[in-house]
């Protein structure tokens, strides 16, 4: 009975502290609320006015400052009050101009909002090419201009830009008259969500994706990020025009929950007159239309700066692992008989890749490269080749040149260093020397874009993705393209032979309509020998790579999805499961009103008697038309719609 009332006793004490405590901190956050005053509070409504972006500027009792945001959708929160934050330490500069009354302390604690500016705008524009032959740029924008208190010479404005499909920012700094330079230690912008939020964590460019609570990340995770909120919402945090700085990626906040933030790679230095990358919260209702939105990164670059473009011809491509004149030219035959327009040199022709030591302008294997090109000209097959970035980082000032002189179509560059502000810079430069000489690129391993692609439309693809490089499972296959979908075209480099793919050859073929990549890869493990007269490749000959159109009809990240892509009369699409069996519904709502089309359909078939097991059959089908598909696990199903005249 004694330790019976023993325990009743610590128990009321244990209830007693819980409820002073509560008490307490309720009280603490009073204070702290009645504490802050807010200085300046300024709203803007997107188009639509679905969306409102809401920034609020306060004061707590020490004078300092702090800088707020808010995003809502239909009433909605979707980004709760959450910190723009930066990290200045300019003392070497300042030392070195002698400049006075400097800033002190934390750079957005000591902020004064001097003025705002807000503007509309609406276009739309022609891409050199792309998912679609027309995209629509159509937003409300405000400037939030301030300075510091103790030196009116320290400006910084936030623009903001919000279109019906999200939400754009970015910190830019005007001219100072001190001639001072910048340098920004860090950011750690805030993304606050709300309770029971997911994300689809990725820890870097090429690793595999997992559905995470915002809790207990082991390390950053990639961009774009896409979250699910509790509501039913989607949203994506992403970054845009990445040219002369340095890669963003997320974390988690160490002192506020459920709340993402930046990190940037490493400090960077900038002039005055320039901006950081734009931060971007993309929303959506539907994983679908979070995909479609996926424009909003090129909105945000600039326009095309290359003149004459003529030359930027996107397609398919193949690559020769034999790296012998025999297997180029049973590439080049096999590529003429099948519509695809180039073929691949991978690394070593010039030598071992890693080393400064190898000369990327000279062939260094039993390889006759002009006779290669001058009969892959004849059969209307240009050629690429491998570099790897040691060899560009020495030589392609004056290796580009030479290739352009060779007839090379294009570069693909290998294993590049990415992050930091160097690498970025470097990278860009170089790509704008590669069409100074009218070659196309294709970066490879852990490189993403941030739509600059835009800008510069002879990247017609990167990886920095989870492709058959590593040969995925079908689940891998359903959630990339609503997550490293967001940011662009993605080489995935397609297979279709090798026995270790984990998906069916119908999923395969599909891959090519839901993965984007204006310089689409084929048979990336495959010889050219392979090719047994199996009647479903007609379908990668058809197929093409870039769109006038394009509509995800459905799906679900992690578990399916079904896209229907146009071009000209045709539309194409390809339908992929993840590792379990499902049936999916087809509406052809998206068709010509009156018109009817034949569609073929590549289907997984057991009944058919070759290695591969796809089936294809025909039907007609118009606007009011709907199909059911019973797909295999790791499944797909791939359709070609072409008008009856």
């Amino acid at each position: 009975m004694k330790n019976c009332i023993t325990n009743r006793k610590s128990l009321f004490a244990v209830i007693f502290i819980f409820l002073f405590s509560l008490a307490a901190c309720t009280t603490t956050q009073q204070s702290d609320l009645a504490s802050t005053k807010v200085l300046a509070q300024k709203k803007l409504s997107s188009p639509d006015k679905s969306l409102q972006f809401t920034f609020t500027l306060t004061e707590n009792e020490q004078g300092k400052t702090a800088a707020l945001y808010q995003i809502s959708k239909n009433g909605q929160q979707i980004i709760k009050d959450s910190k723009f934050e930066l990290e200045l330490d300019n003392h070497m500069s300042e030392w070195a101009l002698a400049i006075k009354n400097t800033p002190t302390g934390s750079w957005m604690e000591n902020l004064e909002l001097v003025g705002v500016e807000e503007s509309s705008h609406n276009q739309t524009w022609q891409p050199v090419y792309g998912e679609k032959n027309e995209y629509v740029d159509n937003y409300q924008s405000l400037t939030l201009k301030f300075i510091q208190k103790n030196n009116p010479n320290y400006m910084m404005n936030i623009d903001v830009r919000l279109y019906d499909q999200g939400a754009a920012f970015r910190y830019s700094f005007p001219d100072n008259p001190t001639g001072i330079y910048y340098r920004i230690m860090a950011e750690n912008t805030e993304f606050s969500l709300p309770e029971h939020t997911k994300a689809w964590y990725m820890p870097w460019a090429q690793g595999p994706a997992s559905l995470k609570a915002l809790k207990d990340w082991q390390t950053t995770s990639e961009r774009p990020l896409t979250l699910e909120l509790a509501n039913g919402k989607y949203v994506a945090l992403a970054e845009a025009k990445v040219i002369d700085y340095v890669r963003t990626k997320f974390d988690l906040s160490d002192n506020k929950a459920d709340t993402i933030v930046t990190k940037m790679h490493d400090p960077v230095d900038i002039i005055t007159g320039t901006s950081t990358p734009w931060r971007v919260v993309m929303v959506a209702d539907s994983a679908p239309e979070l995909l479609e939105n996926n424009f909003i990164l090129l909105n945000l670059n600039d326009e095309n700066k290359i003149a004459n473009t003529d030359w930027i011809k996107p397609g398919k491509i193949v690559r020769d692992m034999t790296l012998t004149n025999e297997g180029a030219y049973a590439w080049i035959d096999f590529a003429a008989e099948h519509n695809i327009q180039y073929l691949l040199f991978d690394w070593k022709w010039y030598g071992p890749a890693f080393t400064f030591e190898s000369d990327a302008g000279t062939v260094s294997i039993d390889l006759d490269l002009p006779n290669i090109i001058k009969y892959g000209k004849e059969k209307g097959v240009g050629i690429w080749v491998y570099v790897n970035q040691q060899a560009l980082l020495a030589q392609d000032k004056e290796i580009f040149p030479k290739y352009k002189e060779w007839g090379l179509a294009g570069v693909k560059y290998g294993f590049v260093q990415v992050g930091s502000h160097r690498w970025t810079a470097w990278l860009h430069d170089s790509i704008q020397r590669a069409a100074d000489n009218q070659l196309m690129v294709n970066i490879h391993d852990e490189f993403r874009l941030t739509g600059e692609e835009r800008t510069w439309p002879n990247i017609v693809t990167v990886e920095g993705i989870r492709g058959n490089e590593e040969m995925p499972d079908a689940t891998n296959n359903t959630v990339l393209p609503f997550t490293r979908g967001l940011a662009g075209q993605g080489d995935y480099t397609i297979c279709y032979y090798d026995e270790r793919i984990k998906t069916t050859h119908a999923h395969q073929l599909a891959l090519s309509v839901v993965m984007y990549s204006p310089l689409q890869t084929l048979f990336w493990y495959d010889g050219a020998k392979d090719y047994n007269n199996e009647p479903e490749i007609e379908y990668f000959a058809e197929v093409p790579t870039v769109w006038d159109n394009t509509d995800v009809l459905s799906g679900e990240v992690g578990e399916y999805i079904v896209t229907a892509r146009q071009s000209g009369e045709k539309w194409f699409i390809g339908g992929i499961t993840n590792t379990q069996a499902r049936s999916i519904s087809v509406n052809f709502d998206f068709l010509e009103p009156g018109v009817e089309y034949v569609a073929k359909i590549y289907f997984d078939d057991e009944t058919v008697n070759t290695r591969t097991q796809v089936g294809i059959k025909e039907v007609t089908v118009n606007q009011a038309s709907q199909l059911e598909f019973d797909l295999k696990a790791s499944g797909g199903v791939a359709l070609m719609l072409t008008p009856v005249k």
